[in-house]
């Protein structure tokens, strides 16, 4: 640890072997969203938990889940192992220190049992965060790559002449009421980590001094360490007091998280009006040592200056002309932007399918009935056009961003954007306002519309950085199909950022470093040159074909959904298409496409692949993909009912016709079909018998391969006689490991566990190849896990000839396999096959082949 005194900064060693992630990917809101704090979540590959530092153990929970050290500066570091680990009330945990003792880095402080935690914990992903010391932020971390006790996780900066680096809770004033509230805590394991930082976040921002009492212990509800350390117990009765302007609202918040039984965000708090104190709080503040910390949305790294953008905010007057006046001024507006999203739309606009399919999605709300209702009902009443549009669209956001689902809440900022539009249009300002950017620009703004991000000149953008917004937004979907860094989330801070400022924009890290020295700003400019080179190097290595280092062919083929993707697996080197999701012609529509439309798609795409070999799956239908046209019943269970080529079997006019749409390709010979969803040798031989008689009705004499896709247990285990009468094997892991380990895909608190690294999972694949081999047939790849470039070696090792993956990966995908021989994929499939955790084969893989491993 470096000497806080003097050198301004301490660094925090690995408290845990394991990988190291960025906190977004933590399966839990507040972790991810930094309410406890920043930090770096380690997925650990062994059992016992290390100081990162020296100090004081300033807390242990009782259930030894979680511990809290706190430096001599008072830097307070939260080790939190796993996910709802409190949960399991100490089983599978020994504290090997006393809460109140010294430690030294390195020192033991408590074991777990590894095997327990990943069977019954939401997620073995384990927080290292900075809680407390309001004058702490993370500089440095290290993130995506393997670590060792030990090993460098953390620099924490801090202010050396003891000015905060963040901003300070809001003062209450001199003299201001007192209020207590008596509260019996409902929280089913008491005061933890969530709830810890749920009140913390409760009264952040209001202008109280509030303080929980138990047992005659007092905390500052603003210190999640603080309250940890009081041991409140599920019912316990605790004491709140506050004493403010805000005190009853802080009360009631505080109240509200603890008496509930779940921990669960608490509504923001209606404070009282205090001009001077809100100004202070909106006032844009820029830490001492430089460093914004936020969440990544596309990682990678930006060197440019400061460029600020705010979003459109024209003027309009509440009361109309006349109702048909305003009416027809809707009409116009609406059709202008419609004819704007249309060419947006277009594929010669030049944007990429994500953009593309966000203008489609504009254009979807643009002639939503409901919205166009509620603005004509508003306009009938005497509003003005662009007052009712306004007020329409905002409330529809509104009820969005009161939804669960962060994804659906961020679907509110896409009604925004449209309000802007439709009122620019209203005003006659039909053209783009984008500013012209200078080379390399950085864009800051508090918030960023998608319309605003396609008028920008992107080949000028270095990277973006928002106050707000989320990972999932349109905006990051597009700057990450644009590959421009971006980090969101970074807080009120990045706004005092002063225009043309050098800035460094560290996508991996989630740092926005405000003041980079010159060296620094050299550094990054070298390294983001190496980087390219690289990316260029593996670009142009890509356009061959691949091989492992000893020369054995691998095929490298790409999962694509669309003509876009198809033009851009071949740029990226692809060598055909191992699966076309046929789905993208039958979704989103009222009825199905006809058999002359599914040729022309199928025939568009089979051109750009051209002379690469095109593999169609046939229509994947039901479970989580339903078709309103498709008179599916209801199920209790759709991933087990009617989906894949039971759905085709069950309504045979629709596999038919795209029976007939695929035959009637130019090339046939260049094509194959793959069969999703085979549990049974009769279903394959009923679409053969149905492929045979289409065959004679449209008298094709050419041959067309046929194989079988490997999702469930069933067909793994069949393997051996499905080979017999297919053509080739293709494995889907996704759906292969939702049904090995008897976990939903979308489970929320299974996802982290669900790893087709698993090693039930892995002996299914190798049972798979073997039995394809037996009968001389192909054996590919075409699920998640083949666009892990880390796992491409053990695949090939387990048999596999073929991977396809998205068409991104596929560069660094072909590196990958080249720089392994036959041999060491095969010793490392032995030893994967022998672990029994998903755990123990990414730690295999990391200590195997370590020198390109990429995390998803």
């Amino acid at each position: 640890m470096k000497d806080e005194g003097t050198s301004g900064s301490i660094a925090l060693l690995a408290p845990l072997a394991g990988w190291s992630t960025p906190l977004g990917e933590v399966p839990d809101e507040v972790f991810a969203a930094r309410l406890l704090g920043d930090g770096v979540a380690i997925d650990p590959t062994a059992g016992t938990l290390y100081a990162p530092c020296d100090g004081e153990l300033a807390v242990v929970a009782a259930t030894g889940h979680a511990v809290t050290v706190r430096t001599p500066g008072g830097c307070e570091v939260l080790l939190h192992v796993g996910i709802d680990t409190v949960g399991l009330a100490g089983e599978g945990f020994q504290v090997h220190a006393a809460q109140g003792s010294r430690v030294r880095a390195g020192d033991a402080l408590l074991s777990f049992d590894l095997d327990l935690l990943a069977r019954r914990a939401k997620s073995l992903l384990t927080p290292v965060i900075i809680t407390g010391g309001s004058g702490f932020s993370v500089r440095r971390r290290s993130l995506d790559r393997v670590v060792a006790v030990g090993d460098f996780l953390m620099e924490i900066g801090f202010s050396t002449d003891g000015t905060a680096t963040a901003a300070a809770p809001i003062p209450a004033p001199a003299v201001a009421p007192s209020l207590t509230r008596r509260v019996r805590v409902r929280l089913e394991h008491g005061i933890h980590a969530r709830p810890a930082a749920l009140v913390a976040a409760a009264v952040r921002d209001v202008a109280a001094d509030v303080r929980v009492a138990v047992r005659g212990k007092q905390a500052n509800a603003r210190s999640t360490v603080a309250l940890m350390g009081l041991g409140v117990q599920h019912g316990d009765d605790i004491e709140i007091s506050a004493s403010g302007a805000d005190a009853s609202a802080a009360l009631a918040a505080v109240a509200a998280v603890l008496a509930s039984p779940v921990a669960t965000v608490a509504p923001a708090i209606a404070v009282a009006a205090q001009p001077a104190q809100r100004e202070a709080v909106a006032a844009a503040t820029i830490p001492a040592d430089g460093l914004l910390s936020g969440v990544i949305a596309v990682a990678g790294l930006g060197v440019g200056e400061a460029v600020h953008l705010s979003r459109p905010e024209p003027q309009v007057r509440e009361a109309g002309s006349d109702p048909a006046t305003e009416a027809a001024r809707l009409v116009r507006a609406r059709e202008s932007v419609r004819s704007r999203l249309d060419r947006a739309e277009a594929p010669s606009a030049g944007h990429g399918e994500a953009a593309r399919e966000i203008a489609a999605a504009h254009r979807a709300l643009l002639e939503d009935p409901e919205l166009v209702s509620a603005a004509q009902v508003l306009v009938a009443t005497g509003k003005s056009a662009g007052f009712a549009w306004r007020s329409a669209l905002r409330a529809a956001a509104d009820t969005l961003r009161q939804l669960p689902d962060p994804r659906l809440r961020e679907r509110a900022d896409d009604l925004l954007d449209l309000e802007s539009q439709v009122l620019v249009a209203l005003q006659g300002e039909g053209g783009s306002t984008a500013p012209a950017l200078k080379a390399h620009s950085i864009v800051l703004a508090r918030e960023l519309l998608p319309s605003q991000l396609l008028g920008l000149d992107t080949s000028r953008v270095a990277g973006i950085g928002l106050a707000g917004g989320g990972a999932t937004s349109h905006v990051s979907i597009i700057a990450a199909a644009m590959g421009i860094p971006t980090l969101v989330a970074l807080g009120p801070g990045v706004l005092a950022v002063a225009e043309g400022t050098p800035l460094v924009l560290d996508g991996a890290g989630g740092v926005l470093e405000t003041h980079p020295t010159p060296e620094r700003l050299a550094s990054a400019r070298r390294e983001i040159a190496a980087l390219s080179t690289r990316r260029a190097g593996e670009l142009a290595a890509a356009q061959g074909e691949c091989r492992t280092a000893d020369g054995i062919r691998i095929e490298v083929f790409a999962n694509i959904g669309s003509l876009a993707e198809a033009e851009a697996a071949v740029k990226n080197g692809a060598e055909g298409c191992g699966l076309l999701r046929t789905e993208f012609l039958f979704l989103d529509r009222h009825d199905p496409p006809d058999e002359h439309e599914q040729t022309a798609a199928y025939e568009g795409i089979a051109t750009a692949l051209a002379p690469r070999p095109l593999t169609i799956r046939t229509l994947d239908a039901g479970g989580d993909k339903p078709i309103p046209y498709l008179p599916l019943p209801p199920e209790d269970n759709p991933a087990l009912g009617l989906r894949g080529v039971r759905t085709g079997l069950a309504y045979p006019q629709l596999l038919r016709t795209q029976l007939r749409a695929v035959l009637g390709l130019r090339e046939l010979t260049r094509c194959r079909l793959l069969l999703p969803m085979i549990t049974d040798i009769e279903d394959l031989r009923a679409v053969r018998a149905m492929l045979d008689e289409v065959r004679r009705e449209l008298k094709v004499l050419g041959e067309i391969a046929v194989g079988v896709m490997i999702e469930t247990p069933a067909s793994a285990l069949l393997a051996d006689s499905l080979a017999a009468s297919a053509d080739f094997l293709s494995i889907g892991t996704n759906d292969l490991t939702q049904y090995t380990l008897a976990m939903d895909r979308g489970h929320p608190q299974l996802a982290a566990r669900l790893d087709a690294l698993h090693p039930a999972v892995l002996r299914l694949i190798a049972r798979t190849a073997q039995a394809a081999h037996a009968h001389g047939r192909h054996t590919a790849v075409c699920g998640g896990l083949a666009s892990l470039p880390m796992a491409a070696p053990l695949l090939i090792g387990l048999g596999v000839n073929e991977l396809s993956a998205v068409p991104a990966v596929i560069p660094q995908l072909k590196a990958r396999i080249g720089s392994v021989t036959l041999a060491q994929c095969r010793e490392l499939a032995g030893q994967a096959l022998a672990a029994d955790t998903a755990a123990a084969v990414h730690a295999l893989l990391a200590k195997a082949l370590p020198l390109t491993q990429v995390r998803p």
